[in-house]
């Protein structure tokens, strides 16, 4: 497998004029980013894009399409999966399909687009703290914020670890509102013995370009109801459900056939992927091993885990903090990141409401101390090791401006 990068964040010259002064080489002459997608070969996608040109069906539920509904939904273990072009338009069809009206409890520890789905639908997100175990929005305040005007509850999968699903079924079961999932970094990841994608109401995965598996955009719809599934169908194709036929309103969410067929590609290399990701997440773990102050994430026991997200979290204790250890690491082009800062809570329109922000002391905790490292193909395990040691010597040694492992 190739691996390549959309966009990517340019290096500061800031920073590579500064290293240059300080007489000390970067530890790695390129840059390491954060979701660089990792592409299976170019012949292999060049096969199947080639193969859509040739037929000139490039969209409207095309045969790479189904396809990739079919695999995914065998592997997900659902009987119903359905492609859209991205995961937020998902998150949109699955709200408007269940006919979710009023407010949605969700986390503010989240990607501000599960927020957004919502707001723009003019729903009203009501946002809810997270638990600290993983990172997931927490069932006891769900129950407390309920009232006559919940719509639903919108819990995530963060970094691909299953939220507290069971709780949550029973909240939105005995309260009777649908529980929608956003399984955005879920790919490759299980809980109780099964592949997220089959609890709750419905659930919606990204294959955007940063994730695990990528068709460049694109997202997947799962769900074990067949009335809701015919629904999503119709709403992802402007509710035309044949030739000069409208049955209700819907809008345009049909993936197209190329990213179809770089999804199938990438699809056919995941396992791989994940098995490499995994070598590196244990990397990362020994070179850092020993270190007070630090918690590398590890997924809880019975859990599949993509290892997609390597998260660390820079404890109180640490002697430096988070955005001091973000400043070092790229400025030896290791380009971490700082998600979510700040929680959804905090951003706009949100946090101009009447009253201002809730507090969320998990949540903002959270926010000012976890950092992502880079994952995926673009690194050996090597290079990982090398760069949990270059994070160890840092807090060994915080007052250095640059610090050799």
């Amino acid at each position: 497998m190739e691996s390549s990068v959309l966009s990517p964040v340019p290096v500061d010259p800031a920073r590579q004029a500064s290293a240059a002064r300080s007489g000390e080489a970067p530890l790695f002459d390129r840059v390491l980013y954060v979701g660089r997608p990792s592409m299976a070969p170019d012949a292999e996608v060049h096969a199947r894009i080639q193969g859509a040109l040739d037929r000139r069906w490039l969209t409207n539920d095309g045969p790479l399409v189904q396809e990739l509904e079919r695999r995914c939904g065998e592997r997900l273990q659902v009987p119903h999966c359905i492609a859209v072009n991205n995961a937020t338009l998902g998150l949109e069809v699955a709200l408007r399909a269940l006919d979710v009206q009023g407010e949605v409890l969700l986390p503010a520890f989240t990607f501000i687009g599960t927020a957004h789905a919502a707001q723009w639908l003019g729903l009203t997100p009501v946002f809810c703290d997270v638990r600290d175990a993983d990172h997931g929005l927490d069932p006891e305040e769900v129950e407390r914020r309920i009232t006559p005007a919940t719509g639903a509850i919108l819990a995530v999968h963060l970094w691909g670890r299953a939220c507290a699903v069971e709780a949550l079924e029973d909240v939105a079961r005995r309260h009777g509102i649908p529980l929608i999932l956003d399984a955005a970094h879920a790919m490759g990841c299980g809980h109780a013995g099964r592949p997220l994608g089959s609890r709750g109401t419905v659930e919606v995965f990204s294959l955007h370009a940063t994730k695990g598996l990528n068709a460049l955009e694109g997202g997947l719809i799962t769900t074990a109801d067949d009335a809701l599934a015919e629904r999503i169908r119709l709403m992802r194709n402007f509710g035309i459900p044949g030739e000069d036929l409208v049955d209700c309103v819907g809008t345009n969410a049909k993936m197209n056939e190329f990213s179809a067929a770089v999804g199938l590609c990438n699809l056919d290399h995941f396992d791989a992927l994940c098995a490499h990701n995994q070598r590196l997440h244990a990397a990362y773990a020994d070179g850092l091993a020993g270190v007070p102050g630090l918690r590398l994430m590890v997924p809880e026991a019975g859990q599949a885990f993509s290892h997609h997200y390597i998260v660390l979290e820079v404890l109180p204790e640490a002697p430096l903090d988070r955005d001091r250890l973000v400043s070092l690491l790229r400025d030896q082009n290791v380009y971490v990141r700082r998600y979510f800062r700040p929680g959804c809570h905090h951003g706009e329109p949100y946090r101009s409401r009447p009253g201002g922000p809730p507090v969320l002391p998990v949540t903002d905790r959270l926010s000012r101390s976890l950092l992502q490292l880079p994952s995926g193909l673009q690194l050996t395990p090597e290079e990982a090791h090398r760069i949990g040691r270059f994070i160890a010597a840092c807090l060994r040694a915080p007052t250095l401006g640059h610090t050799s492992p």
